[in-house]
């Protein structure tokens, strides 16, 4: 139990400071422009952390399956804590652009833990509510960044927002250390010919969504890579990832669900604060708290999902939170100038709804429907096709604001372009089965100390 509590706290704290590293910059980003100068390099900021912790996590998730959870968490930690060292003491925009990859680094090797080891600790009943615990911390970072930001800013220096993640990162360290971990790896070659194949085809396709030239060149040539990848990992005995997982129909449309899900409409909260500071005319803080209905909703079905799975099966309830996730894209379509706060808040409840069900019932699908040396890449590469449908979506709901003409024509065609990837995200759903060939043989709560 004492094993149990200490990789809690660890993964809790670990997971806070990166949460709230990947938004506190937003506030504070161009104070630290104006200091540092180079503000052409304003947008790498943001994306040098975007991409390595977009690219390193299946692969974290795979290490962690040939070398142990422990090992791997232990050292996305020291990474994290090495790169806001760094980050704090950056005298110029270029070493903080690098220093931000190295934080990105980290964030990629730790991100995918609190998952992965809950899925090792807990029962499938219990699962729920863990999950509800780490998007609980999501939201707390969404609270918490804005302010830090601001009270760092103003009070001390901006160097702050990454100096006070090195105790917190300690103490994560730390209480790490008396965990005995009882997952027992599998030793294998690492594929490290796969992993640049990987990680280069992935940086070039979200290249696409930063850079503002040869857009077309670069998503030919991520494409081209990955198709190498692919390749070269049917003919390896140990790919960094095994596509064997996917001959598993479950786990494949699971995925493709997701990421069609997330493509869709989970960039949608990027842009409801700008609706309503730019058009309702309320206030930057208001604005932030409309974003909560997202977390309440979330939590009020992540809770009791593991008891549904059980009750229901993965199928019915996918298809329940692609259904309210279509009902939420034709509330998001409806919007208009005349909505207020309670409109909005509503609104975000109920695709809180949504991607409760769907990332925790998902989560809990492809943890399940694998075995132990494979629930590492399985639980990671969930979380990478989340990622990649985010950072997919925002751009191109984004792209469509700037081309609306008006605010509101834009908002109505990224809203609309939402709506739309909703329906074709049920469609996907009713492509899941309810498979109960699961690889997971033996009661997690029996495997710990």
């Amino acid at each position: 139990m004492k094993s149990r509590t200490s990789v809690m706290i660890s993964i809790v704290l670990a997971m806070l400071v990166a949460s709230i590293d990947s938004t506190i910059m937003n506030t504070t980003m161009p104070i630290i422009a104006k200091e540092l100068g180079r503000f052409d390099l304003y947008a790498w900021s943001f994306a040098s952390y975007m991409i390595m912790s977009t690219i390193l996590s299946p692969i974290a998730g795979r290490l962690s399956d040939l070398f142990g959870r422990k090992k791997v968490f232990a050292s996305g930690i020291l990474l994290f804590l090495a790169g806001s060292l760094l980050c704090g003491i950056s005298a110029n925009m270029v070493q903080l652009v690098i220093f931000r990859a190295v934080q990105g680094i980290g964030a990629g090797f730790m991100m995918p833990f609190p998952a992965i080891i809950a899925g090792d600790l807990f029962p499938i009943e219990k699962r729920g509510k863990i999950q509800a615990l780490f998007t609980a911390m999501w939201g707390l970072s969404a609270v918490l960044a804005p302010l830090l930001g601001t009270f760092f800013v103003e009070y001390m220096t901006w160097r702050w927002i990454f100096f006070v993640n090195l105790p917190v990162c300690l103490i994560a360290f730390i209480t790490l250390l008396p965990y005995k971990e009882k997952y027992e790896p599998k030793q294998a070659s690492v594929d490290y010919v796969g992993a640049i194949l990987f990680a280069l085809g992935v940086t070039a396709l979200l290249l696409v969504t930063i850079v503002a030239k040869n857009q077309v060149l670069y998503g030919l040539l991520g494409a081209a890579l990955l198709v190498a990848f692919y390749f070269y990992e049917k003919k390896q005995v140990s790919p960094i990832v095994p596509l064997g997982m996917f001959k598993n129909k479950t786990i494949s449309w699971i995925n493709i669900n997701t990421f069609i899900g997330t493509v869709a409409l989970f960039g949608a909260s990027s842009f409801i604060p700008l609706f309503l500071q730019n058009v309702a005319g309320m206030s930057l803080f208001l604005s932030g708290v409309a974003l909560l209905g997202t977390a309440i909703g979330w939590m009020c079905v992540a809770v009791p999902a593991g008891r549904w799975i059980i009750r229901y099966g993965y199928r019915s309830l996918l298809l329940i939170g692609n259904a309210l996730l279509l009902l939420s894209g034709v509330m998001l379509v409806l919007l208009n100038p005349g909505h207020g706060f309670w409109y909005v808040f509503m609104t975000m409840i109920v695709q809180g709804l949504a991607f409760g069900l769907l990332s925790t019932v998902g989560l809990i699908g492809v943890q399940q429907l694998v075995g132990a040396h494979e629930r590492g890449i399985s639980t990671s590469f969930f979380m990478f096709c989340r990622n990649m449908g985010t950072a997919i979506g925002v751009t191109v709901m984004g792209a469509l604001l700037t081309a609306g003409g008006s605010f509101m024509a834009g908002i109505h065609h990224l809203f609309l372009f939402g709506f739309i990837g909703s329906i074709l995200a049920l469609v996907t759903s009713f492509f899941i089965q309810n498979d109960t060939s699961t690889g997971h043989t033996t009661p997690a709560k029996s495997k710990i100390s």
